[in-house]
C-alpha cells in the first residue's frame, strides 16, 4: 500500500482521517511507518508487550545480548531530532544498540543544509539514501507524516518512526506507557477496569494525547482528565473517546481524585509551545503531587511521568515503591527495540530464539 500514495496529492492526503491514512503506512498488512497511535490495535499492543518482555529476558545473558546485537548490524538509523530530547533520543539510540543497528544523528538544524535553503523533503530523501530508518522529532505537527508521504513517493521508502511531533502525537511513548501500566498491574488484575488519572497540561501534552487513545483497548478502564481550564484535553481526543465508548471524566480538580486512582500520570506545563503573545505559567501548584499525598493513594497505585519534571512531581516521592517513572524511562529502550524488530520482521527470530531457550530449560515460553 505504500506506493498507492503516488495516486493522491499531499493536500488530498492531509484531508483523510487517521483511519483512512492507516493503510498507506503499512506494507502487506504490517506496520511500516510508526506515526500515530491510531495505527495500533489490541493485537499489536499485546504482541509488542510480549516481545518487549522477551527481549528484556534474552538480554540478561551475555550470549543473549550478543544474539540480539547480531540481528541487524547491517541496518543504519538516522536520529533526526529537531527538538531538545534526553530520554527519547537516548532510549532510541540504546534500542538501536541492543539490536546492533548503527546510528548517526542530526540534532541541530543549523548544522544541516536546511540553513542553505534545502527543503524538508530533500533532507528526508538524503537521509533515505544512507539509512534504513529515520527516527524523527519535530516541533511542527504532521512533519513525520509528511516525511512518510515523501518517501512513499520515492524509489526508496524506509520506515519513519515518529519520536514526537509538535503538540499532537508521541506514539512510541504511548507504547512504552501502556507497557509500564500493564507491568505495574501484572499482579493486580491487569489494566482492564482500572482508573487512570491524567493530570496537568493535557491540551499540549502529546504523551497523554497518544496514551488516551490506547487506553480504549482495555475494557472497563476509566480516564480522569484533570487539568487547569486553559489546558483541558482537546476536543479531538474527547471525540475519539466518545467514539470508542471510553468512560472518562473531565475535571479541573486534582487532589480529590487521588484516592480513587489506580495510576496517576503527571505532566508538566508544555511551555515550549508558548507564543510571544501567550505565555504560560511554569507550573500549577494545585496540580502537583507531593509526598504528603502518598498516604491517601492506593497501595498498588502506579505513579508515572514522561519527564522532564518540574514542581508538579515531588522528588521526595522517588523512592516510594509506587513511583514507576524511572522504570517507565528504562522501559522505553526495550519497547522501542521491540517496535523496530517488529517492523523489520526480526521479531520472529527473537520469539523463536526464546522458544528454543525455554525448551532447553524445560519451561513454558509464555511471558
Amino acid at each position: 500500500m505504500l506506493s498507492e500514495t503516488k495516486n493522491i496529492t499531499w493536500s488530498d492526503f492531509q484531508a483523510l482521517s487517521p483511519e483512512e491514512k492507516k493503510p498507506y503506512f503499512s506494507e502487506k498488512g504490517k506496520l511500516f511507518h510508526c506515526l500515530h497511535s491510531q495505527q495500533f490495535d489490541r493485537e499489536f499492543i499485546d504482541h509488542i508487550y510480549k516481545l518487549t518482555n522477551v527481549i528484556r529476558s534474552i538480554s540478561k545473558s551475555k550470549k543473549g545480548a550478543l544474539f540480539l546485537q547480531g540481528l541487524m548490524p547491517h541496518y543504519k538509523a538516522m536520529l533526526y531530532f529537531m527538538q531538545p530530547s534526553t530520554r527519547t533520543y537516548l532510549s532510541f539510540r540504546t534500542a538501536c544498540q541492543i539490536l546492533g543497528i548503527q546510528t548517526s544523528d542530526v540534532r541541530d538544524a543549523s548544522i544541516s543544509s536546511e540553513v542553505k535553503g534545502e527543503t524538508f523533503e530533500d533532507t528526508i530523501r538524503t537521509f533515505s539514501s544512507y539509512f534504513n530508518f529515520i527516527i524523527m522529532r519535530h516541533p511542527k505537527e504532521g512533519y513525520a507524516e509528511q516525511a512518510a508521504y515523501c518517501l512513499n513517493n520515492s524509489e526508496r521508502p524506509i520506515p519513519i518512526l515518529n519520536a514526537g511531533s509538535g503538540k499532537d502525537q508521541h506514539p512510541t511513548q504511548a507504547i512504552l506507557d501502556i507497557y509500564t501500566l500493564r507491568r505495574s498491574f501484572e499482579h493486580h488484575g491487569g489494566l482492564e477496569g482500572k482508573t487512570i488519572l491524567l493530570a496537568g497540561d493535557l491540551l499540549r501534552g502529546r504523551t497523554v494525547r497518544s496514551l488516551s487513545k490506547l487506553i480504549s483497548f482495555f475494557p472497563g478502564t476509566k480516564l480522569i482528565l484533570s487539568s487547569p481550564e486553559k489546558f483541558k484535553m482537546g476536543d479531538d481526543i474527547i471525540a475519539y473517546l466518545d467514539n470508542k465508548n471510553v468512560d472518562y471524566e473531565i475535571s479541573h480538580e486534582f487532589i480529590k481524585h487521588l484516592p480513587s486512582a489506580d495510576a496517576i500520570y503527571m505532566t508538566r506545563v508544555q511551555d515550549e509551545h508558548d507564543t510571544e503573545s501567550d505565555k504560560s505559567e511554569k507550573s500549577f501548584p494545585e496540580f502537583s503531587l507531593r509526598a504528603e499525598h502518598l498516604s491517601i493513594l492506593k497501595e498498588h497505585c502506579a505513579i508515572m511521568h514522561p519527564l522532564p519534571r518540574r514542581e508538579e512531581l515531588d522528588s521526595a516521592i522517588d523512592n516510594d515503591p509506587r513511583a514507576k517513572y524511572w522504570r517507565q524511562e528504562r522501559n522505553g529502550m526495550w519497547a522501542r527495540a521491540a517496535l523496530m524488530s517488529h517492523i523489520t520482521g526480526y521479531d520472529q527470530k527473537i520469539i523463536s530464539y526464546w522458544s528454543d531457550l525455554c525448551k532447553q530449560a524445560n519451561h513454558t515460553a509464555d511471558i
